[in-house]
């Protein structure tokens, strides 16, 4: 099999036709003329880096196979009653009034529906990243024939054979239609588990909804619950204050939405793809051959390399999650003030759920590179309970005027200091 070529080609020794001296011009010129209308048909089918009509069927698909019933009547009213009792207790808990959207209790698929320009706003700019790493591997056009490595191939064609050039804009556009459907693949798999297990719209820390409303997914909470010794009631109440106090702080710091959708683009800016372990993997992996083709995409080859810029912007991302979530404890926990015996309990639940994520935060994570939950949670909860207890809440909400206040990764490590640098905040 050592003396085979690639393609099928069966070169026949002392050919008129084969001046390559052992390869089939003839047939390799056919080759790219098929190869190039192949790769120019339905280059414009999708537009971007990421096919978002499969993605939304096939999350749609997932939860559907694993079961999305229904919200009930009762459900419904139960999470409504959550809600307008959690905005009550809220009120003296923190200076930011309610955000005003109405409560909903959705179930998977609405997880999904109201959830998904959140998550194309998210994943676009760092899908957007991997592709633009991978079209600039280099231009076909400046490949030499005698780089392909098929035995017999002049290092130029003869006049009047197809230049390989010609097909090097088609396979680009083939490349990014199958990047577009890997990520589509990917996103529709990672967002259908998320909503499998998601409890409401702020789950993830990051703002998931534009119009603030705060809703919690009725099936997922009452399967949370179910191995938990808490009556029903205390739960929807408990994360509806959870709920309830991430809309109150996205409505009322204007600058938070940005800042954290910026954080994620400055990541994705700095995405970088060794191209070369791409061409070394493709190298010698025959196209028809689908297992191969999965070997190589499942090997890891494609994942980003992390760059000192990302780490620092990974840093930023996760710190800002990380006090936006502590601060919600704290919050949560001044409006609750001895209300319900299972607080503490729920409360240090929520916490490790948070610190060590699920199977779909898991899967998400290996999606985009980004693992969407906050690390220092505990050090952010303990900087806000200081806050408050030294400056009152109107002293800790304070912090959230301007983006320049908050505190940094290196300040919830040493959070006395960062108290004493900053003094008292004016109202």
């Amino acid at each position: 099999m050592s003396g085979d070529l690639p393609f099928g080609f069966s070169p026949e020794p002392g050919d008129p036709n084969n001046p390559g001296g052992g390869f089939d011009m003839s047939q390799f010129g056919a080759m790219l003329q098929q190869l190039g209308a192949m790769l120019q048909s339905g280059q414009n089918q999708v537009s971007g880096p990421v096919d978002w009509e499969l993605a939304k069927n096939l999350a749609r698909q997932t939860v559907s196979q694993k079961g999305d019933p229904s919200v009930n009547e009762n459900d419904v009213r139960r999470i409504a009653e959550a809600f307008d009792l959690a905005q009550l207790w809220l009120d003296p808990a923190t200076v930011f009034p309610s955000g005003g959207g109405v409560p909903a209790a959705w179930s998977r698929s609405e997880w999904i529906e109201y959830t998904w320009p959140a998550w194309q706003q998210i994943i676009e700019p760092i899908a957007d990243g991997v592709q633009q790493t991978l079209t600039s591997m280099p231009d076909l056009g400046q490949v030499n024939l005698a780089d392909l490595g098929i035995p017999g191939l002049p290092e130029n064609l003869p006049e009047g054979m197809p230049d390989i050039s010609s097909i090097a804009g088609p396979l680009m556009n083939m490349a990014k239609r199958m990047g577009a459907a890997m990520f589509g693949a990917q996103v529709g798999n990672g967002v259908g588990t998320l909503a499998d297990e998601v409890l409401g719209a702020s789950d993830v820390t990051i703002p998931l909804t534009s119009d603030g409303r705060p809703a919690l997914v009725s099936e997922n909470v009452k399967a949370f619950g179910a191995d938990l010794d808490v009556e029903l009631a205390d739960l929807y109440l408990y994360l509806a204050l959870r709920e309830a106090a991430h809309q109150r702080l996205y409505a009322h710091v204007p600058w938070l939405r940005t800042a954290v959708e910026t954080a994620v683009r400055v990541y994705a800016s700095g995405i970088s793809v060794d191209t070369s372990k791409i061409q070394d993997a493709l190298q010698g992996i025959d196209p028809n051959n689908p297992e191969a083709m999965q070997e190589v995409m499942a090997s890891g080859v494609f994942e980003p390399a992390e760059t000192e810029e990302q780490k620092q912007a990974l840093s930023r991302l996760e710190t800002l999650l990380a006090l936006i979530e502590g601060w919600v404890q704290d919050v949560v926990t001044a409006a609750i003030d001895g209300r319900m015996p299972a607080a503490e309990r729920l409360g240090e639940t929520m916490r490790r759920r948070r610190a060590s994520g699920g199977p779909a935060e898991k899967t998400f994570a290996t999606l985009i590179g980004l693992e969407l939950r906050p690390r220092a949670l505990r050090e952010a909860s303990a900087l806000w309970a200081q806050l408050r207890s030294e400056r009152a809440m109107e002293g800790r909400d304070a912090v959230w005027r301007h983006p320049d206040l908050i505190p940094t990764a290196d300040d919830l490590a040493d959070p006395s200091s960062w108290l004493e640098a900053t003094g008292e905040l004016e109202e």
